[in-house]
């Protein structure tokens, strides 16, 4: 399957309309996003079942911004409209494979209950 352009327009509804979407946040003049650029391309054909989506940070700066991306490429992973992943960095076939397998096993309720403990925690009054 082919990667699908994300922009500030289309964002939310991308992400709610798709259970697990992968998402490279790159640029055209970045050497290492260039590198990963076919790694990712060829795992996004073999998993047709996920979507793979790119952001151009430069055409897309708001949106690049809203997620505080500093180094690039970043690959970013959301499953249930959860981010599970976030990283800076091309990671070569291999590890691309593997966090793929990590985030398909991914118990959802469980990660879903410790977002919530977190910002239950979080939330707590400081004594």
């Amino acid at each position: 399957m082919a990667t699908k352009e994300l922009t500030k327009d289309n964002f939310n509804e991308t992400l709610t309309e798709n259970e697990f979407v992968l998402i490279d946040f790159w640029a055209s003049w970045c050497g290492p996003c260039k590198q990963f650029a076919p790694v990712y391309e060829e795992a996004s054909e073999k998993h047709d079942d996920l979507l793979f989506a790119k952001v151009d940070t430069e055409d897309q700066q708001e949106l690049a911004a809203s997620f505080d991306i500093q180094s690039i490429p970043t690959l970013m992973v959301v499953r249930d409209k959860t981010v599970i992943y976030a990283q800076p960095g091309a990671l070569p076939k291999e590890s691309l494979e593997d966090l793929i397998r990590q985030a398909r096993e991914l118990d959802m309720e469980e990660v879903r209950k410790e977002i919530e403990k977190q910002q239950a925690d979080g939330e707590a009054p400081a004594e």
